[in-house]
């Protein structure tokens, strides 16, 4: 089978998911949740014309003269009201958020202010009809869209639902993800690390990212590198949007992903991606279920992780923007010519003293290296066949999840 193309692999992983069902959710949980409606206002901010200021509620055309002196008939604090109408001549004490008197239209900031015996005070400087008023409905009006359908929700977005009184969201259902990691050389963290064995930092490093962007895990821990062991782990894969394996991917002797996964229901829509790292990727149906079999080693388990896990993962939550963000930065070292794989490079973007974004890849791109991944904060994209750029040249860049 030749190697596919990375855009055609990421292609027909989106063209086979859909997102799960919406659920209501407490707005005090919706955090990181994507919205699987538009979401309106339930009422309106200001409900009430208010003042922005803590000052006096005047008529404008009492103060086109300053200074001059006005009779201070009461005050207008916020969660309160003052009832009566404000005539010519008169002012009502008022704080910032209090409702705006009837008949006044203009507030004065208390520093422009004097006071005066006998409830009188003293305007020192003129405010224009309007000056320091939020007009009712100003920030929103009740049946306003606030939020559209397919957004991560934010801590502003939760910010701006709690005063539209909104208590429950309409959300997309955490993606359940199940999570199975293989190989005889790997122990979970914590554990006992034997002659010959590592620890199974991927499913770490790949279960959190998972997490991170909205996801829920069922890890099903580690299968060894027998069939047996393999079709046990497999049977456990039920009630989930996604399966996503790592190791075993490849064809060699202990490789049994395929093999064994095919035995037990999996159907292959692709393997083998021009791409590095990552080449030996596997996508297809394990028994109607998603499946995406990510190579062993670190780094190319992650980056194929953010290239094609993310918009897997942002497709099942219904987000109008899938994959992880990718913007453009001037080089700061060189590049030889890209060979007829995509390349990935581990890197880290920064902004330089003009403002201007900067990346620099990692000296080592060894896929195996967990430091080099820990270090960087993007990955530079090398096209395939891309000739050879040197410092100050422009590449596209993915940002990775912080």
């Amino acid at each position: 089978m030749s190697l596919l193309p990375v855009q055609d692999a990421l292609d027909r992983i989106c063209s086979a998911l859909a997102p799960v069902e919406s659920e209501q959710v407490s707005l005090h949980s919706a955090l990181g949740r994507t919205t699987a409606e538009d979401l309106s206002a339930k009422l309106t901010q200001p409900p009430f014309d208010a003042s922005a200021m803590d000052g006096y509620a005047v008529l404008a055309e009492d103060i086109e003269d300053c200074p001059v002196e006005l009779n201070l008939i009461g005050e207008a604090p916020a969660g309160g009201a003052f009832d009566e109408v404000v005539g010519a001549g008169e002012a009502v004490r008022i704080f910032t958020g209090g409702p705006l008197p009837r008949g006044a239209d203009t507030v004065v900031i208390q520093e422009n202010v004097e006071k005066l015996p006998e409830n009188r005070i003293r305007i020192v400087e003129t405010a224009s009809q309007g000056r320091n008023i939020r007009k009712m409905g100003n920030d929103f009006s009740a049946g306003d869209v606030l939020v559209e359908k397919g957004l991560r929700l934010g801590s502003r977005h939760l910010g701006l639902l709690a005063a539209a009184n909104a208590a429950e969201v309409s959300v997309t259902r955490k993606p359940r993800v199940a999570l199975l990691a293989t190989g005889d050389e790997l122990v979970r963290v914590g554990e006992k690390v034997g002659p010959n064995q590592i620890v199974s930092s991927n499913s770490l490093l790949i279960g959190k990212l998972i997490e991170e962007q909205g996801g829920e895990v069922i890890d099903l821990g580690i299968a060894r590198d027998n069939e047996e062991s393999l079709r046990v782990m497999a049977n456990k894969v039920q009630d989930v949007d996604l399966l996503v394996t790592i190791g075993g991917a490849s064809v060699g002797d202990h490789d049994l992903v395929q093999k064994v996964l095919g035995e037990e229901g999996l159907k292959v829509d692709f393997w083998k991606i021009a791409m590095r790292p990552g080449k030996p990727l596997i996508f297809g149906q394990f028994r109607n279920i998603p499946m995406l079999g990510l190579p062993g080693n670190p780094a190319s388990a992650y980056v194929c992780a953010m290239v094609f896990l993310l918009p897997a993962l942002h497709i099942l939550m219904g987000r109008r923007m899938v994959g992880a963000d990718q913007q453009v930065a001037r080089l700061k070292n060189h590049l030889p010519a890209n060979g007829d794989r995509q390349h990935y490079m581990r890197a880290r973007a920064e902004f330089d003293n003009q403002g201007l974004l900067t990346v620099e890849t990692a000296s080592s791109q060894d896929s195996a290296k967990l430091s080099t991944l820990s270090g960087a904060n993007c990955l530079v994209i090398r096209h395939p066949n891309a000739p050879e750029i040197d410092l100050g040249d422009m590449v596209p860049i993915l940002v990775m999840p912080s």
